[in-house]
């Protein structure tokens, strides 16, 4: 296989970066709340930001402030992280055959940096080209400096802003992921994965509680998927 010319790599590193600015500008509330929140719960503004450092997991850094109280229940807390985590296999291996053009230590780097808004955006690129190693970090590894500066941001304004739930802040989060699903729409069969995946987890949030519901909603959209996708292809 032929290697890009630069000139084509840094093309397609900067539509990489283009796109994944939207979600760089949506993630600094979201970041800024969680470090808000971590602080809030009595951790300092160094061990909130080590957070992001060493997790870098949205969802499970949220899920863990939940379930955070002294002593800190560790167990509860690595079968949270695991369970909302587990959705990376997933994507990961949704990525496996569009990244054929990356070398063995190229797809470590890039498992490593792994999210959602990465995934959404790689799989939506994939429907039309193809996902090259320019592309995928620039996606994918700008994110990780926006979320820790924003952490140790709003880890610092906390103490001023008080809780910052009361100016809306949190709903960034559902924010981001509803332009996400949006962008990987196509037609009938997601609208169906999306409304049974929606349901299983807000049925299973009421009766059981977190971090259960991210389980059910990943296992009732695979099936809800699997269910109304054409014959021989998979649903997106």
């Amino acid at each position: 296989m032929s290697r890009p010319m630069p000139d084509a790599t840094i093309a397609t590193a900067g539509e990489g970066v283009r796109d994944i600015l939207p979600a760089m500008i949506a993630c600094v509330p979201i970041a800024a709340l969680f470090g808000a929140l971590a602080v809030g719960k009595g951790l300092s503004i160094a061990e909130a930001g080590l957070m992001s450092i060493l997790v870098f997991a949205g969802g499970a850094q949220f899920a863990a402030l939940e379930l955070w109280t002294y002593p800190v229940p560790v167990l509860a807390l690595a079968l949270s992280t695991l369970l909302i985590n587990a959705r990376h296999v997933l994507m990961g291996a949704s990525l496996v055959p569009k990244v054929g053009g990356f070398s063995w230590l190229q797809r470590i780097a890039a498992a490593w940096c792994l999210t959602d808004e990465a995934w959404a955006l790689a799989e939506r690129r994939a429907l039309g080209r193809q996902i090259t190693p320019s592309y995928w970090f620039a996606v994918a590894g700008l994110l990780p400096l926006v979320w820790i500066a924003a952490t140790f941001l709003g880890a610092w304004l906390g103490s001023f802003l008080g809780d910052p739930r009361r100016l809306g802040a949190d709903f960034a989060f559902t924010a981001l992921f509803i332009g996400l699903i949006a962008g990987l729409w196509r037609g009938r069969a997601t609208g169906i994965t999306i409304v049974a995946s929606a349901a299983a987890s807000a049925l299973v949030y009421v009766v059981l509680g977190p971090p259960w519901h991210v389980a059910a909603g990943a296992a009732a959209g695979i099936t809800a998927a699997a269910c109304v996708a054409p014959s021989g292809r998979a649903a997106s």
